[in-house]
């Protein structure tokens, strides 16, 4: 899993790239559009909506 997102990542920013010049607003940006991306092994739901199913399931307990 970790290879994976690290591939994913890597769509944003290429490996020869330096994190080092890589701006917070840069790396939020990168997180929320990771976020929002449907996911095959998540049955192409987003991270984001299986964050909230579980927010919603513990609020209800």
């Amino acid at each position: 899993r970790n290879e994976n997102t690290n591939g994913l990542i890597r769509q944003y920013l290429p490996k020869s790239s330096s994190f080092d010049d890589v701006s917070n607003e840069q790396i939020e940006q990168i997180e929320f559009a990771l976020n929002h991306r449907p996911r095959k092994t998540l049955s192409w739901y987003t991270p984001s909506e299986v964050m909230a199913g579980f927010y919603t399931v513990a609020l209800a307990a």
